[in-house]
């Protein structure tokens, strides 16, 4: 139902982090539809309602810290593949269909479902009207996308306030798509992590894992192997701030209609002066159009199917 509104509006140091870092403001979800259905959305308030997570939630937790708050779109060891929603107002999550059908991304021996907790930051946005100057390749009009190493599995529409370690740029189907490498600032490990080799030396082999996840993930579904910017090597943290800072321009150029995305709804209740601002009255009114909560729908067993996957090298 909320499809056919989606026009409604047109150098880094190591941080102390011995005390805990909490968001300023404390966000709740709201679950519509049946789980594993075409119907399904999360939605996301604040104190006052109901906001759009792309738009209303601040990149940073601590701009002066460098904490940003993360997007939990899929939880660790889950393959069921849920992202915001860019179409709809207020961009709930939703799952990915693909031919009508729910999508879930295969299991490729060894990996079980997503390795990290996986989402994104709010406030960025990769321009498909940029040529990025590291990866000559064009961005793939997404908020950036971020993975959370932590020993905690989180849930689904938390919001995390993570540090940047690094990020990989995967060129996915031609087009620019940055993994950011975060780690949850509460995370026990969080002061001892802060580089590309402090993963290494604390997470084996995790590395390795997450660029051949990335590298194999589309297989089972016919495609071809993604390819990398930087031959697949990490780039480090001061980088990917570098990155982190370029999209949140983007970003800032697209709810100002100073760039067009590709069918992005810009409806928000938060930014004030901007063309897709409505109130907490109208998001609440278009979110109780959305299905009630229902049980979660079955799941083929075909889902948790192992892959074995042959490179050529």
């Amino acid at each position: 139902m909320l499809n056919n509104l989606r026009r409604f509006i047109s150098p880094l140091k190591p941080l102390n982090l011995s005390c805990r870092i909490f968001s300023k403001m404390a966000y709740s979800i709201v679950e519509k539809g049946s789980l594993f259905s075409e119907d399904y959305r999360v939605f996301f308030k604040n104190e006052n309602g109901f906001i759009s997570p792309l738009h209303d939630i601040p990149l940073y937790a601590d701009e002066e810290k460098k904490i940003f708050n993360m997007v939990v779109e899929i939880p660790r060891w889950t393959n069921a593949k849920m992202e915001i929603n860019l179409n709809e107002c207020l961009n709930p999550i939703r799952q990915d269909i693909k031919k009508g059908v729910p999508r879930f991304v295969p299991n490729c021996f060894p990996h079980h479902g997503y390795i990290w907790n996986y989402g994104a930051l709010p406030q960025t946005w990769e321009d498909p009207n940029y040529v990025d100057e590291n990866t000559k390749s064009k961005g793939d009009n997404d908020p950036i996308d971020c993975i959370e190493i932590g020993y905690r599995v989180a849930k689904r529409g938390e919001i995390v306030q993570v540090k940047v370690l690094g990020t990989v740029a995967l060129i996915d189907e031609g087009e620019t798509d940055w993994k950011i490498i975060t780690i949850n600032v509460n995370d026990p490990l969080a002061d001892q992590i802060n580089t590309i080799a402090d993963i290494e030396k604390h997470y084996p082999g995790l590395m390795k894992a997450t660029v051949e996840w990335f590298r194999i993930y589309k297989i089972p579904d016919g495609k071809p192997e993604n390819q990398f910017a930087f031959n697949g090597e990490p780039k480090p943290a001061e980088f990917a701030l570098k990155i982190i800072a370029e999209v949140h321009e983007y970003w800032k150029k697209l709810v100002s209609r100073e760039a067009e995305g590709k069918n992005i709804s810009l409806v928000h209740t938060t930014l004030a002066d901007t063309e897709g601002l409505i109130s907490t009255a109208e998001a609440e009114s278009l979110v109780s159009n959305c299905p009630s909560p229902q049980p979660s729908k079955s799941v083929d067993s075909i889902v948790d199917k192992w892959h074995f996957i042959r490179l050529k090298y």
